[in-house]
This record gives C-alpha cells, structure tokens and sequence, in this order.
C-alpha cells in the first residue's frame, strides 16, 4: 500500500482547509519560483522523466503531449485548457481536487503554463459541480490576491487563470467539443488534424491536461521525477486515484500506488465487495465506457494502464464500479447504452443511428424478447461504431457492449430462452424467472 509519506493529496476528505493557509502548511506554493527557474525545457524534462501518463483516461505521456506546443511563438497566444468536466459515470476524483485541494490544481496551471508558453489558462468545470466552482474560484481569487499568479506576480511568469461553468454536456469532456464550448459555441467535436497543439482555443496553440494530471506536477517537481516513477510498475508509474463504487462495503475515494491488485484495493479501502469475495460478479475498472470484467480474472488484476488494456478493457479514469451476484448485467449495460444514446451529439451517423439502435436491442434482450442470432448482429454493429466517429463517444458507447457479449453472452442466451419458454409482452414472467 502507498506510504503516507508519498501521498500527493493530503486533503482529498476535507478534513482540513482548502484556502491558501492551509494549502501552504501542507506544502503548495514551497519554491515554485525555482521551479520555474529549471526553464521551459527544464520542466518538460523533468516531467517526461517522472513517466506520468494523463489522468483523464487516455493515459498519454503528459510530458510529451507539452512538448508538441510550438516553442516559439508565431504571434498567436498559447493556452492551457484543464478539462473538470468529469462526467464519466462512476468518477468522483476531480471534484475533490477542486473541492478540498485547489491550491494544488492553480499551483499546476501555472507551472505548466509556463512550459508551453502559455499566459493564459482556462479551467472547464462541469455544469453540475456548484460547490466545486465556489472553492476552485476562491482558491483563485486568493492566488490572485497573494500576487502568485496574475500580471507582475511574485513567480516571475505573467499568468492569468480563468473558470469557466460548462452546462453539463458529456461530450464536452472531449478535448475538442470543449474547445468549441470553451468558445461560446454549440459542443461538438472537431475534426483532426489540425490537433489543439497547432490550432486550438481561439485557433491558437492550445492543451487540453486533465485536472489531476496538473494537480500533481507541482510535488513531482518538488520531489523529483525519480521519486514520482520509483512508485508504481513499469511504464505505469506514480500515484493515483481510484473512485471505488457499487457493491462495495464502503465506497469511497483513495490515492494509491498504481498497479495495486485490484483485491487489494478493494479490500484495504473499501471493506471488501458485499457478502464476500466469492459474491463478486463483474467490474468495470475505469469508467462506464470501458469493457466490464468477470469475477474469475480480477482476483490479481493489476489496477494500471497496460495490465487492463491486455484484458481488454481499461484503466479510464480508475471509476471502479463493482457489482455482485444480483447485478442483472444486461440491464446495466442497457443502461449505459441509454446514457450514451443520450449523450450523443449527433454529429456522426455511426453514433448517432447506432447507439440508439445498440440501446432497443439492449431492452429486448434484457427481457428476453430476441433471438440468438441478433447477439451476433448487435456485437458486429459495435464494431461498426468503434472507430469510425470523429471522437471516442462511438467507442465508449461501443466497448461496454462488446465487453457483456463476451464474458457474459451465455446471460443473455438463458434470458432468451427463459421467455421463449413463457412469453410475456411486457416481460414481467420473464425477469422473475431470472431472478
């Protein structure tokens, strides 16, 4: 388990103060002008050195994503975008950086500010987050006031830092839909190329960093990047954290070292899953839009970026939602394919025709009412989704589809023989005799 010594967010339960006072005791703002001092390259170095791979559930290398902004400027102003619109279900992180530690998250804007050049930043917090704006904007104010960022501050690096309240779209969690929201226009992705780096906010270099993948780099580089990548396992190092929810005996938030075993995770932190270890069903371990998981491969799962791609799913944004033996997990995946349905912007016809189609046939089978070729049918039409949509909405709204069909297929081939046997029009026979 993570040592206390290495935690990062020592305020994540608010027991202590957000405000600057606070922040300061536990350690923000100590030599933040030295850092700045190591020079743009300097910064970028050390963070590419530390191995921190983004936050938001892409888990790209963060330094190397700075590195792409132009390192002169071609007269067009340069931004740093951090992306709070957290809206993943199951992920509840970010808004306890913002709400109990946002010193850390406007010491990081700052910093990386800085290493792309940038004298403006702009922090895109979720429609639903009121009490997290309230926080992070007072955190600001109070940076402004103390003459930590802002014009002529104390730092050295003019930076002005501006919070911006989305109005609760989830498809303006992706990068480009943010940008075009960020601009007062309607949220809907761009097409790449050209990528943020090159022409983004306002058509000028921008990077898009989520909220924790910002909020660390300042105690990386206090600490230095070899303490940051000693934690961890190879290429997936450092701290993070983990949203733990579902059947658990109390969920919860925790910062741990990443590649923890999932049973251990659960265990230490959550009080286990409900009724016992062997009541375990599925797990998704990242986030609605991954592939769940069953029971048999999670028992020494590593909870890290590669070891999930390998089981075909992923870390996301480490949501881990548990669910036990009385999930009915055809309605849960239909459900999630309502609320990508629903979140679709429309803009693509793979993802605008299919995830409503993926969501009826969902319905049916979770009564049964289908036939067993129609299984096929529905996983070659995720297919036909994945990858082929200007964003990852088609992808996510694809994966927790394909993730049912295969480890959970024999489910849905009982639910339809359950009502073949007694057909019910509005299913009532058939899901108590799944039950």
């Amino acid at each position: 388990m993570l040592q206390d010594k290495d935690r990062i967010f020592t305020n994540l339960y608010g027991f202590k103060s957000p405000g600057l006072r606070g922040a300061k005791m536990r350690g923000a703002w100590d030599g933040t002008k030295q850092m700045l001092e190591l020079g743009r390259d300097g910064i970028i170095d050390q963070v590419k050195a530390s191995g921190l791979r983004g936050r938001g559930g892409a888990g790209f290398p963060t330094g190397l994503k700075w590195s792409f902004m132009p390192k002169v400027s071609d007269g067009r102003p340069h931004y740093l975008i951090v992306n709070a619109d957290e809206s993943e279900p199951g992920t509840c992180k970010d808004r306890e950086i913002m709400r109990h530690d946002p010193h850390l998250l406007v010491e990081g804007c700052l910093i990386a500010g800085f290493a792309m050049g940038a004298n403006a930043g702009y922090i895109y917090i979720r429609g639903e987050f009121i009490r997290e704006r309230e926080a992070l904007q007072a955190a600001v104010d109070e940076a402004y006031d103390a003459k930590l960022i802002g014009k002529n501050n104390k730092n050295g690096w003019d930076f002005d830092l501006y919070v911006h309240h989305g109005a609760g779209a989830y498809i303006c969690g992706e990068e480009t839909a943010l940008l075009e929201s960020l601009e007062g226009k309607k949220g809907q992705p761009r097409l790449k190329p050209p990528f943020p780096a090159n022409v983004g906010l306002y058509g000028a270099p921008s990077t898009v960093n989520n909220v924790e993948s910002i909020a660390v780099v300042p105690t990386i580089l206090r600490r230095g990047a070899d303490w940051f990548a000693g934690l961890g396992r190879p290429n997936n190092v450092g701290t993070k954290l983990f949203c733990i929810s579902g059947h658990v005996e109390t969920p919860c938030n925790v910062e741990e070292e990443m590649g923890i075993t999932f049973r251990e995770l659960i265990e230490k932190h959550a009080g286990g899953v409900r009724g016992g270890w062997d009541n375990l069903k599925a797990v998704i371990p990242g986030g609605s839009s991954v592939p769940c998981l069953p029971a048999t491969t999670c028992k020494d799962m590593h909870m890290d970026f590669d070891t999930l791609r390998d089981l075909k799913s992923g870390l996301g944004t480490a949501a881990v939602i548990v669910m036990d033996q009385s999930t009915d997990m055809i309605r849960a995946i239909a459900r999630l394919a309502y609320f990508y349905k629903h979140e679709s912007c429309g803009q693509c016809t793979p993802c605008r025709e299919g995830t409503g189609w993926m969501w009826r046939v969902l319905e049916r089978m979770a009564i049964g009412q289908a036939e067993k070729r129609e299984i096929d049918m529905l996983l070659d039409v995720s297919h036909q989704i994945e990858g082929h949509t200007i964003c990852a909405l088609g992808d996510a709204a694809a994966w927790p589809v394909q993730g049912l069909i295969r480890h959970f297929r024999h489910e849905i081939e009982e639910r339809i023989d359950q009502y073949s046997a007694n057909p019910n029009p509005d299913g009532a026979v058939s899901l108590q005799a799944a039950e």
